[in-house]
């Protein structure tokens, strides 16, 4: 198995616990900001998709013209 070549059991372990610890504060992060969020960030996912998007064209686009 891939993960047994290159992580002990402890180290699986470890990032089990840390990844899911990380997830959690960061759903408790969010939670407490919420209303700041519903505030200042307000269409800010719409801008992310938008922009997030126009980078990929652009970027397939130049390795389409380019080559490698």
């Amino acid at each position: 198995m891939f993960l047994n070549t290159f992580f002990t059991s402890g180290r699986i372990v470890f990032m089990i616990f840390f990844i899911i610890a990380f997830i959690a504060l960061m759903i408790y992060s969010y939670r407490k900001d919420i209303k700041n969020h519903e505030r200042y960030y307000k269409g800010a996912g719409k801008k992310v998709i938008i922009y997030g998007g126009l980078i990929i064209v652009i970027f397939v686009a130049i390795r389409f013209l380019f080559g490698n």
